[in-house]
């Protein structure tokens, strides 16, 4: 697209003049405003990127100029190439240049041709619909990325045709009459080679390649070798290549939601019948609306499970249908599998309670599944386990459509009961214990006194001595713990446990003694631990 910068500023009725007459984008430089980009009335008219304004308006008086927007012209960019989408799944955006080679966008036809009816069929109708959006352009197909760009751009026009096809195996006769430009090199490297006489691609062909390295370095020998097909050529595409991709091209553009559902169910009977074959299931699915426009529209969902069910993706896709821009019309819709995992086919039981529980499991991942797309991921939570003693480390919140991508839980052996409700921190209570390592036989909590009628214990757990380091860590978590299961006179349980260990050799201080003895706080904290209720028991 030669003329990209201006074709995008030149778009929509108001603009239409600019279309007719030179036009051109302006930038301000060191030396003042320059010629950014050109249409072609400006480029016919003399005009080209670079040149002062100042002498761009004294070879063309009528000179409409607007200010050039580099960010807006790449994110266009970006946005075309996506819906180039529709012509294969492999498709990239090129920067946009400042000089006479415009802007480009890579595609990668490989295997889709066939769908266009052939390879020239298929660059028609997409110059043709390129054009209908606004934009001049100039396509052309090669055995290399490196050749299809000189061509696109450098090859002469035959009876004004934009559509250049270079033979299979042909890639060398078709570089050969183009200028040193065609290979992306430097200014400042073109004018060094025709200062030697080197002005079109077949005079490197015949070269050798020692005084070429020597003079300007690698690059001259690379460019040639990757355009030659000798050297691969690594571009990133804007979307990864995935291989579960379905496409559904319109003969007439669509805009109901009865025929967006209509395609959608198409579209996902044919993906779950080929992941079906694969003994596979989608996590995350991406259905995109290709609009006449030149827009992308895009639904997207995920699953909490593998799954290949039509009838239950499509509900999830439901929710969403409503809320897409349809613009003039949609015109090619594709689905892609975006995450993909192993799904093999259940072995059910007869009726009885294993038949209850796996129909009764596929019903709460569809629920699931429900809402997760409706309210969103972080919204529905679930409860998970973790390798951990500590009993408030033990469970972790995480979001519910994450199901199966845990590592299973190994719980630590000799774990003895835990409380139906488990208080995220533990509160102080004032215990009474007989002994230093008994249990208590009562507490107070919240300003109630309960009265310990049994009680089961201790289970103690050890600080996590890799944590204890840390600086972030409270102090009542680097202690051990004595946890006691008691139940008071009413018949209401608790967790309660003993934070820290009496000192070796403690005794409790006589009454006859207490004037000589040092009762200071910073004596008696270290020898008297706290009492804590962790939790409730049902």
């Amino acid at each position: 697209m030669p003329a990209f910068a201006t074709d995008r500023a030149s778009c929509g009725t108001a603009w239409r003049k600019r279309r007719v007459k030179p036009f051109v984008t302006s930038a301000a430089s060191a030396g003042g405003l320059r010629i950014a980009a050109v249409n072609l009335h400006a480029a016919e008219a003399g005009i080209l990127p670079g040149m002062p304004l100042a002498d761009a308006r004294a070879l063309a008086p009528g000179l409409e100029v607007a200010a050039a927007d580099p960010l807006g012209d790449s994110e266009q960019l970006t946005k075309l190439a996506a819906w180039c989408g529709n012509f294969s799944p492999w498709t990239a955006p090129e920067s946009v240049g400042s000089g006479p080679d415009g802007a480009g966008i890579w595609l990668d036809a490989t295997g889709c041709a066939h769908l266009f009816g052939g390879e020239e069929d298929l660059l028609r109708e997409l110059v043709q619909r390129v054009q209908r959006l606004g934009f001049g352009v100039r396509a052309a197909l090669a055995d290399t990325a490196g050749a299809a760009w000189a061509v696109a751009r450098f090859a002469p026009l035959k009876d004004g045709e934009r559509v250049t096809i270079v033979p299979p195996g042909a890639t060398a006769a078709a570089l050969a009459p183009l200028p040193m430009a065609g290979l992306r090199l430097p200014g400042p490297v073109i004018e060094g080679l025709a200062v030697l006489g080197l002005r079109r691609i077949a005079d490197l062909m015949t070269m050798p390649r020692a005084p070429l390295v020597a003079r300007f370095g690698g690059s001259v020998t690379d460019r040639l070798d990757r355009a030659l097909g000798q050297m691969n050529e690594a571009i990133s595409p804007l979307v990864p290549e995935v291989p579960h991709r379905e496409r559904l091209g319109l003969a007439e553009p669509i805009g109901t939601r009865p025929a967006l559902e209509a395609a959608l169910a198409h579209l996902l009977t044919d993906l779950c019948a080929r992941l079906a074959r694969e003994h596979s299931g989608a996590r995350r699915l991406d259905f995109a609306l290709f609009r006449i426009d030149g827009q992308v529209a895009h639904v997207r969902i995920g699953t909490s499970r593998p799954v290949r069910e039509p009838k239950h993706l499509a509900r999830l896709f439901a929710e969403h249908l409503d809320n897409v821009e349809v613009g003039e019309g949609i015109e090619v819709l594709t689905l892609t599998a975006d995450s993909v995992e192993a799904l093999a086919a259940d072995q059910l039981e007869m009726p009885g309670p294993a038949l209850d529980h796996a129909l009764a499991t596929a019903g709460v991942a569809d629920l699931v599944d429900r809402l997760t797309n409706r309210l969103g991921a972080d919204a529905v939570l679930r409860l998970v386990e973790r390798p951990s003693h500590v009993p408030e480390r033990a469970g972790v919140t995480v979001a519910a459509a994450r199901h199966g991508e845990e590592t299973p839980i190994v719980l630590p052996p000799g774990r003895g009961e835990r409380p139906l409700r488990l208080f995220p921190t533990p509160f102080p209570i004032d215990a009474v214990a007989p002994v230093p390592d008994g249990p208590p036989v009562m507490f107070r909590w919240r300003r109630v006194l309960h009265r310990v009628a049994r009680a089961e214990g201790p289970e103690r757990i050890a600080p996590e001595w890799w944590r204890t380091s840390l600086s972030w860590t409270t102090p009542w978590e680097e202690t051990t713990r004595d946890y006691y299961r008691v139940e008071d006179e009413s018949g209401r349980r608790f967790w309660v446990y003993r934070e820290g260990l009496y000192p070796l050799g403690y005794e409790p201080v006589r009454k006859e003694d207490e004037d000589e003895a040092d009762t200071s706080a910073e004596a008696i904290a270290p020898a008297m631990p706290r009492w804590f209720v962790h939790g409730l028991f049902a």
